[in-house]
């Protein structure tokens, strides 16, 4: 065992993991612990760069196990540390951020992971945009951590496993609400975390980016993957995307009944309030736009996720240790 373990997951970053690789060990300086770079099968240049550092390699044995969930289960899966960091390869973590998070873990008893702030460096994009807006609002006790943070690596074994291997999305939000059925909870510091290096590009051709990779049916997996389990009720109260999507499809309804009745008027009206809602709410016209443009990929996703196979989440992932 080890003092802590950042586990980073990685697909093809050769053009962030050389400054991700350079943060998570300077973090550790005063520290010990170890750097796993967990690989979903990268075809770049990501783990060439990635052997020129003293960290362990694992990358995945078989291309069709990848997932956003796969990659973080695969880091802790060789994590040897009490406690347990999960990064992007995309990102950079504080220096002092891991002094900061042990002490105040070992301080609070109750509390199995910690994150804090989240800084946005690319926001040239909606999505990334719309993210920066809201990257200072949660602060103090939290449902999830999203873009990484600090746990227990015992905590995190209470509750099962990290990630659930078959989620191709939402899976912080999962892991966080198995913790908080268990009695756990989860805090966001007022001190910095990390910066995320998002991607660039369009929103709306991200959005049809991860309509074709099964990013989008994360929804519906979590749904399916928390049904007849304890942290089912969690799920219904917290997470706010299901909740939205519930409503898209009244809202879905309630189009086709005034189209079925030639109802124009009423049609045109139901089809402004959405979108000014969302203009209002985000203070733009572009941003709200791709707000219900998401609303509505999200909505799909909770169909087409909830009738995807599952595996054992429990099950190891197939992998090979490259160093």
């Amino acid at each position: 065992m080890t003092q802590v373990s950042i586990g980073i997951k990685a697909l093809n970053e050769e053009a962030n993991i050389a400054r991700c690789l350079t943060s998570a060990l300077d973090a550790l300086q005063s520290l010990d612990g170890e750097v796993i770079l967990a690989d979903s099968g990268s075809t770049d240049r990501t783990i060439a760069i990635a052997q020129e550092f003293p960290v362990r390699i694992v990358q995945l044995s078989r291309a069709q196990d990848r997932g956003c969930g796969a990659g973080a289960q695969l880091a802790f899966q060789h994590a040897r540390g009490d406690y347990f960091y999960l990064l992007d390869g995309d990102m950079m973590i504080d220096p002092q951020f891991l002094s900061v998070g042990i002490a105040y873990l070992q301080a609070h008893p109750d509390v199995a992971g910690v994150g804090g702030w989240v800084t946005e460096k690319n926001i040239s994009g909606q999505e990334f945009q719309v993210r920066a807006d809201k990257a200072r609002a949660f602060e103090g006790e939290v449902d999830h951590l999203y873009c990484g943070g600090l746990y227990r690596s015992d905590a995190i074994r209470s509750a099962g496993h990290f990630s659930d291997r078959n989620l191709h999305a939402f899976e912080e939000f999962e892991l966080g609400a198995r913790l908080l059925a268990g009695g756990w909870k989860l805090v966001r510091l007022d001190t910095p975390g990390v910066d995320h290096f998002g991607h660039t590009e369009d929103g709306y051709k991200l959005l049809w980016r991860r309509m074709r990779s099964g990013y989008a049916g994360g929804l519906g997996e979590v749904v399916r993957a928390a049904w007849m389990k304890p942290h089912f009720s969690v799920v219904l109260a917290r997470l706010r995307p299901f909740q939205m999507a519930l409503v898209v499809l009244g809202w879905w309804a309630a189009l086709l009944a005034c189209l079925a009745t030639l109802s124009f008027g009423a049609l045109a009206v139901l089809l402004a309030i959405p979108i000014l809602f969302l203009v209002w709410r985000r203070k733009s016209l572009r941003l709200g736009l791709y707000s219900f443009a998401v609303c509505n990929m999200l909505t799909v996703g909770l169909l087409s996720g909830l009738s995807r196979k599952r595996v054992s989440p429990a099950t190891p992932l197939p992998s090979k240790e490259l160093r």
